[in-house]
């Protein structure tokens, strides 16, 4: 028989999986700021192809609406999906909320669909807005989408203190706690999450329950959607000059769909991960020293959160779709 005791030395010893993920998601955010110059360059340039192309089709549908209009949601599909594949706030708050916080997959991916299809909805409505219903000038127009744009990055920075808030509310909860024999136990016992030996080896529903709450999920949904996709803009304002702007909704509604696909594969691979992490981790882990690291990760999703928010607001600079700059 051995005794199982929730002691300093061999909690801190078995906890490497989530020490190692928690420095992963950290080198992953240095790599992405050292490089983000260049990415985003990059996507850029490939946007602007993409662009033409769509105006292309634009124009094809105002001459034969029957026959490209089918081509022209098939490309607004596939350049959502590509358009995802690009650098992203959106994608930085889905993976290292899901990274650093346990999630049930259905919940996750119910996240990822209500961001996109709120972006293409947030989209649709501005140029509704501002366009067919007040008139506004298209300078008007993207001086609002560059307005609700850093509104999304205060909205990130909140989820970050929020998120932050929890984190350490919890680990002043664990700080009070004391070293206890848990359980008498054969020492070739076989760990499971339904073994009974006292040792927390995969979140329980409660926690499922608190990262995912209403709050949590309103404000990760808002952080990501309330930029409207500078594609479907582009998209919304063209269809709307050349009289075919409901062929342009439904491309922009098309667009969210794809970006949807894009972001659920990506954050699917992310809780994959985490999800190996805290399995390679479940052997001889003490409960408390568990705890201690899943609040510690959380508690570094919501700094990254909040240093990336701040970034993101200080950088942002007023632009139409395609990365040029508003008419004065």
């Amino acid at each position: 028989m051995s005794i199982s005791l929730e002691s300093r030395q061999s909690g801190r010893s078995s906890l490497w999986p989530l020490w190692g993920m928690l420095t992963l998601v950290l080198l992953t955010a240095v790599a992405a700021w050292w490089f983000w110059p260049q990415l985003l360059w990059q996507s850029v340039s490939w946007q602007k192809a993409l662009h033409q192309q769509m105006t292309g089709l634009l124009q094809q549908v105002a001459q034969q609406p029957q026959q490209a209009g089918l081509a022209l949601v098939g490309f607004s599909l596939i350049y959502g999906i590509l358009h995802a594949l690009g650098p992203g706030h959106g994608k930085v708050v889905i993976a290292t909320f899901l990274a650093t916080h346990p999630t049930r997959l259905k919940t996750s991916l119910k996240l990822t669909l209500a961001a996109a299809l709120v972006q293409g909805a947030v989209a649709v409505g501005l140029v509704t807005l501002m366009l067919i219903i007040l008139r506004a000038s298209s300078r008007q127009l993207h001086l609002s989408s560059f307005w609700l744009e850093k509104g999304s990055y205060l909205l990130v920075v909140g989820l970050g203190l929020w998120l932050c808030w929890r984190a350490l509310r919890q680990l002043m909860r664990l700080r009070t706690g004391k070293m206890r024999i848990q359980q008498l136990r054969p020492i070739d016992h076989q760990h499971d999450e339904h073994c009974g030996c006292g040792h927390q080896h995969l979140p329980d529903n409660e926690q499922l329950m608190r990262a995912t709450g209403w709050k949590t999920s309103l404000l990760v949904v808002l952080s990501m959607g309330l930029r409207p996709c500078s594609g479907a803009i582009m998209m919304l304002l063209f269809s709307r000059v050349i009289g075919v702007y409901g062929w342009g909704v439904i491309g922009a509604l098309a667009m969210a769909l794809g970006t949807a696909l894009t972001v659920s594969v990506m954050a699917l691979l992310v809780q994959s991960a985490r999800a190996l992490a805290i399995r390679l981790n479940r052997r001889a882990t003490p409960a408390r020293w568990q705890r201690v690291a899943l609040h510690s990760l959380a508690l570094a999703g919501g700094l990254l959160l909040i240093a990336g928010g701040i970034i993101l607001w200080l950088s942002a600079q007023p632009a139409v779709s395609g990365g040029l700059r508003a008419l004065r």
